[in-house]
């Protein structure tokens, strides 16, 4: 039963209980002899995503502080656990503890990742989708055990599987109907019964690899939830907290501990779930929110283990309900002592992965940013190193391929360059999912069409210098169903290298395999024919820098609006 369901049915009682009694004096005996609530305390995180050592710029802060890394993470968890009752202590995470990693954690199958996370004392986690960047089978591997059936144990040790036990409620054997790993868990705490559901976003399989998901179907996240909270209720289980991979974002006045204009898939999800719901524990959209969401505590801790929610329960000991649920975001400060585990893992996958990380690929002549620039107050605009990448890639398909254009996806940009020498470790962490480059055959009728995407997806496609088209504010977004129909695209606008484009001309376009597969919704981009498999993204990224040094930021001029442009 939910905490305001409660209350309510406790009023209800009580004014029974005065109208056919009258009032009932509780003498100081009596009251002492109730059984105390059974204080739990949950610690929750999201998104860390390999960040072992700790992120670098703008992702290395949160709260004005310097935050994040998991030596101190560790340093964290044993303090907060240490001030509550150890014994009733749980360490939860939403998803995305691994892919789009940093070199150190990627380089090893992400396997550095869960040891540190094991070390740690993580009890469950829910699935991401990047938990299933390597398909199903590779993330049974990761909570399993066993050396990595191509690459083996690269760190010359067995690796012996999750300390943690992942769950996964809402994705599905497509042949069977059966989860694909646990729904759920029971903890049980002091005669207590704790129950946790785990699950990922249900729209996982546009935003991952076909690859990553084949063989298996994603459900809806409400529904799910309320399905396994009734199975939990029948076993005795009053006290549900769901861990689930997606998430919202609150107004930009908002504090880590706020809920300030909640926004995202996260709240029509939580409106929809059954009342013995009480706590949601979010992720996905890298933000950081305390929120009360129709009688539910619902929580997220930013990325990269930059927080940590600090959960506190109350449960009745007699019904197993929730009585109280608090929660406050702790900064991952870094002025505390590292743990030594975590500084000898660190150390240890550090000197296998050897002179590789260090090898320097290329120089910048100043810092460029993956930060998109703002078009007509939507972030539909470009990015530097968007822009960059998208280059790097036009530029190794030009010749062979006879590619005229590029575009790359803002999702696959993780991080940004700082000014000067250029490590390949640094490359590989702004382009860590290796992704094939792919030139296929786009009609002028169907690029426009593509472009037309970005605004039903709300995502850019940044290009390549040889890419220019204007946008109408004023212009029809297209739908799902036909974003073709769209006008914010001005017709006549588009040119490739100075050249307008021809609606019945083929034309020669190169994106990453992600984006050929319809990723992040681009499904006009599997209407391309002839197309070629070329090289890995990073590898094409790694070469630019080394021919283009010292690389400058690319100017944003690529996309511009009507108010920019006289009319004709």
């Amino acid at each position: 039963m939910s905490i305001t369901r409660m209350r309510r049915a406790a009023v209800g009682l009580t004014a029974l209980a005065v109208a056919a009694f009258g009032a009932v004096a509780t003498s100081p005996e009596q009251a002492d002899a109730r059984p105390k609530p059974v204080d739990v305390t949950l610690l929750a995180l999201n998104d860390f995503h390999g960040n072992l050592e700790p992120p670098s710029g703008s992702s290395g802060t949160i709260a004005g502080q310097a935050a994040g890394g998991v030596e101190f993470l560790s340093t964290h968890l044993a303090e907060l656990r240490a001030a509550a009752k150890k014994q009733n202590t749980i360490t939860v995470a939403a998803g995305d503890l691994i892919g789009a990693s940093p070199l150190l954690s990627a380089a090893f199958h992400d396997e550095p990742t869960i040891e540190a996370l094991s070390m740690a004392g993580l009890d469950y986690a829910s699935v991401g989708n990047h938990e299933f960047d390597e398909g199903a089978a590779e993330l049974l591997r990761i909570q399993n055990g066993g050396c990595h059936p191509v690459d083996g144990c690269a760190d010359g040790t067995p690796y012996r599987g999750a300390g943690f036990k992942y769950l996964s409620a809402n994705a599905f054997k497509t042949a069977t109907g059966k989860p694909l790993m646990a729904p759920y868990a029971i903890h049980k705490v002091q005669g207590v019964k704790v129950g946790f559901i785990g699950m990922t976003l249900e729209g996982t399989p546009q935003i991952v690899s076909q690859q990553g998901v084949a063989g298996l179907s994603f459900a809806d996240e409400a529904d799910t939830a309320n399905r396994y909270a009734r199975e939990l209720r029948r076993k005795g289980v009053q006290a549900i907290v769901v861990l689930l991979h997606e998430g919202g974002t609150q107004a930009a006045t908002g504090g880590i501990n706020d809920c300030v204009g909640m926004t995202g898939p996260i709240v029509d999800i939580t409106n929809r779930m059954d009342p013995s719901i009480d706590v949601v524990v979010s992720g996905h959209t890298h933000q950081a929110y305390n929120c009360d969401i129709n009688g539910k505590l619902v929580t997220s801790a930013s990325s990269f283990g930059r927080l940590v929610t600090d959960i506190d329960l109350k449960i009745d000991r007699r019904s197993g309900d929730v009585i109280s649920a608090a929660a406050n975001n702790v900064v991952v400060s870094r002025d505390v002592a590292k743990d030594p585990k975590q500084t000898a893992l660190i150390d240890r996958y550090k000197t296998v992965l050897g002179p590789v990380a260090d090898r320097q690929v290329g120089v910048t002549s100043q810092a460029i940013t993956r930060s998109q620039e703002t078009l007509f107050g939507t972030s539909l605009g470009e990015s530097p190193l968007g822009n960059l990448i998208a280059d790097a890639q036009l530029a190794a398909t030009d010749d062979e391929q006879n590619a005229v254009a590029a575009f790359m996806n803002p999702g696959g940009v993780r991080a940004d360059l700082d000014a000067g020498p250029v490590t390949y470790e640094e490359a590989f962490t702004v382009q860590p999912f290796a992704n094939n480059l792919v030139t296929l055959d786009l009609t002028g009728a169907q690029l426009y069409c593509v472009l037309e995407q970005q605004f039903v997806t709300n995502r850019t496609l940044y290009p390549s210098a040889t890419v220019g088209y204007v946008v109408d504010p004023n212009g029809t977004t297209g739908t799902v169903a036909d974003p073709c129909a769209g006008t914010r695209v001005v017709r006549g606008s588009l040119t490739l290298g100075g050249t307008p484009v021809d609606t019945a001309a083929t034309y020669r376009v190169t994106v990453n395999n992600f984006l050929a597969g319809g990723g992040d919704g681009f499904s006009a981009l599997t209407g391309g024919t002839n197309l070629v498999t070329g090289l890995i993204d990073l590898d094409a990224f790694v070469a630019y820098l080394t021919a283009q040094s010292p690389v400058s930021a690319p100017t944003l001029d690529r996309i511009r609006t009507t108010a920019e442009v006289p009319a004709a």
